[in-house]
């Protein structure tokens, strides 16, 4: 196995042993965040039902004036305060952070943040 496929096995190695422990122990709705090198986007899940409750990305179009001329870690706070505002319209206070396989800091950090500082409890 060259070093590039070795990398990406374990990095979704990470982030399934992650996601298997937070569905086994938590009974909470999950916010799952998902980074690329230009966007990012947080959804929340309910993994009893299987379903997507509410998402926010970078990528909306009817985001895409306010995220106009911001940074990538604006952005990403900006989006974990949307993600926030839409989780208290459906009456979720409490989640489970699923932060995948990228580590906690920076953009991903930043998003998690502002989704507290919007209300959510994690």
């Amino acid at each position: 196995m060259n070093e590039a496929m070795g990398k990406n096995f374990r990095r979704q190695r990470r982030a399934r042993r992650l996601r298997n422990n937070l569905r086994r122990t938590s009974d909470s709705p999950r916010l799952s965040v998902a980074r690329s090198l230009k966007h990012i986007q947080a959804q929340i899940i309910d993994d009893a039902q299987g379903k997507t409750l509410c998402h926010v990305s970078t990528t909306a179009k009817d985001l895409a004036e306010s995220l106009k001329g911001k940074k990538k870690t604006e952005r990403a706070a900006f989006v974990g305060g949307e993600i926030a505002k839409k989780a208290k319209a459906l009456g979720i206070e409490k989640v489970v952070f699923d932060r995948g396989a990228s580590r906690y800091h920076g953009r991903v950090k930043a998003l998690a943040d502002a989704a507290r500082a919007g209300g959510l409890k994690f």
